[in-house]
């Protein structure tokens, strides 16, 4: 395994390079017409330093970001170490976003270069004229070469461990997304941890195939196992989603020995035909995260495979990690503190609770410095910064429970966060754009349950007088929205009520809004639009 520390993300690939040359690194299970099977650490390498170099002959340097929409494969990759190498930022860029959510992107981040394929190059071109900070655009197809010169110019500055690796956009509790800023010094924590988890994840040096179905553009597939996978000789194989037909196949032929996993996954594989045996033969276990009690122990005794559950969030590089024996598979337990972090579960005034009292999950490094292992901030929001560190602790949203032997028990996510499918998907959003119809006067957006995709959003809405609470109407306001936000975060129910519970502020109380025994799905006037969610064809 490498030693990461004191070094920056390129000094550590090329190390990575020397020791492994020919071993496997990145792989596509398919080859597409701008993906290629398979890539060793030293195909990897050339193709990093062609690019980087073509990119500081066209002007591009330390201090630039680019943004990349280029499709979860070995491609995204090669851009993000090119960059890096360059002490350029990387922002990924959700491919399921819409123009105005990329036009967003784009300004706040002040992009200079967009690189995209040309699957996408009609909306990214398109996104691109409308912003105001006017990024270039390059769309690849296949050659590392002729970027387009850049606007503004560079910084003559050498790249450290403090340089802004990475953005990534998060869904904030307060509307709009907020940008992570990540360093190479953080990036490379983040992935130190993978080759650290105990068995059955266990690394062994260039003996393990990492499958992750997960998104590029999040911190699961795009950061932590990418680079446990760099810091421990093995190989990334990253297919361009899930997909439930052909999953153990692509297992199989791919010789996975660990696949990463959301609880949606593994309801979807219950629920098909048992496997044959023979498609396992490399397997040894799954990471992820959010699946049920139930189905745990369902799957496990099925395919005979354990699933090692997770907790990790943007902010912080440290993932608690479920792999100490017995494993509790019937709970929802997320693992202990590790590597120096200090946790706190703490009331709304951030009093300590008993063991096994739910609260909120505090986390810091140590009291000498708290901030290690931890994003450098949120883009442009320094004061939504320390509101996160208030009292000198990150302040997760998480409700927890942590028993006497200091083992963490996953209990519920910050109120105002959905998650769907993997996606985490602010309410606020949501609420601010059907605030903008003409027909709707107060609305409030949270969680239901949904069989499949874990929660589903449900949108509860007063309409102003002369309005009548009909389906047409619930679809009229899906619609207006669809074209401001991505498919993923628009109602999947719209409930019409006569009021919400508010405060003397005129705040919304959501935890008002229902008795806790009441499924809102099966109320007079909630209709069911997740037939209308689709994910964008290019």
């Amino acid at each position: 395994m490498l030693n990461i520390f004191g070094k920056t993300i390129n000094q550590v690939f090329d190390e990575a390079t020397v020791k492994w040359p020919d071993k496997p690194f990145l792989c596509s299970p398919k080859k597409t017409d701008s993906d290629l099977i398979e890539l060793s650490f030293q195909q990897v390498s050339q193709f990093v330093k062609s690019c980087s170099y073509e990119l500081k002959l066209a002007n591009y340097g330390y201090g630039h970001r680019a943004a990349l929409l280029t499709g979860t494969n070995t491609n995204h990759y090669i851009f993000k170490l090119s960059f890096n190498r360059l002490g350029m930022s990387c922002v990924p860029i959700n491919p399921d976003f819409t123009i105005s959510e990329i036009v967003y992107l784009l300004e706040d981040s002040s992009t200079s270069l967009v690189v995209t394929t040309p699957q996408y190059q009609k909306i990214i071109k398109e996104a691109a004229m409308a912003a105001k900070n006017a990024p270039e655009v390059f769309v690849f197809t296949g050659v590392f070469s002729n970027f387009p010169m850049a606007n503004k110019a560079t910084t003559e500055q050498p790249v450290e461990l403090s340089t802004e690796a990475s953005l990534l956009y998060t869904s904030g509790t307060t509307g709009k997304p907020k940008g992570c800023i990540l360093s190479h010094e953080y990036e490379l924590l983040c992935g130190n941890i993978y080759p650290n988890i105990k068995q059955p994840i266990k690394l062994e040096e260039n003996r393990d195939r990492i499958f992750n179905p997960l998104p590029s553009f999040h911190i699961n597939a795009g950061i932590v196992s990418f680079f446990g996978a760099m810091l421990s000789g093995n190989c990334l194989i990253q297919p361009d989603r899930f997909h439930a037909s052909t999953w153990w196949d692509e297992i199989y032929e791919t010789r996975a020995t660990i696949f990463h996993y959301l609880g949606v996954v593994i309801a979807v594989l219950l629920s098909a035909n048992n496997v044959e045996k023979s498609k396992l033969k490399y397997i040894k276990a799954g990471l992820g995260a959010g699946v049920e009690p139930a189905l745990h122990v369902e799957f496990e005794k099925r395919f005979k495979i354990p699933l090692v559950e997770v907790w990790g969030m943007t902010e912080m590089c440290q993932i608690f990690v479920a792999d100490e024996e017995p494993r509790m598979i019937d709970t929802r337990a997320m693992g202990k503190p590790g590597c120096g972090l200090e946790v706190r579960v703490v009331d709304q005034a951030d009093k300590d609770v008993r063991a096994n009292t739910p609260g909120q999950m505090l986390l810091r490094h140590s009291e000498k410095n708290p901030r290690y292992g931890f994003f450098s901030g949120y883009l442009n929001k320094p004061e939504e910064t320390e509101e996160a560190w208030k009292g000198g602790w990150f302040h997760t949203g998480d409700t927890v429970t942590m028993d006497q032997n200091k083992m963490l028990y996953f209990v519920d996510r910050s109120k105002n966060i959905i998650r769907r499918s993997g996606e985490n998907i602010s309410a606020a959003e949501i609420e601010d754009k059907l605030y903008k119809s003409h027909v709707v006067s107060k609305v409030a957006c949270l969680a239901v349950p949904d069989e499949v995709r874990e929660e589903e959003v449900l949108s509860c809405i007063v309409l102003k007088s002369g309005f009548s609470k009909t389906k047409q109407c619930a679809v009229e306001l899906f619609e207006a929205i669809s074209k401001e936000l991505a498919y993923f975060k628009l109602p999947g129910w719209i409930l019409f009520v006569d009021d919400l519970p508010v405060t003397s502020t005129q705040k919304v109380v959501k935890h008002k809004i229902f008795d806790d025994k009441i499924d809102p799905r099966y109320l007079p006037q909630c209709y069911d639009l997740r037939s209308l969610k689709k994910r964008k064809s290019y």
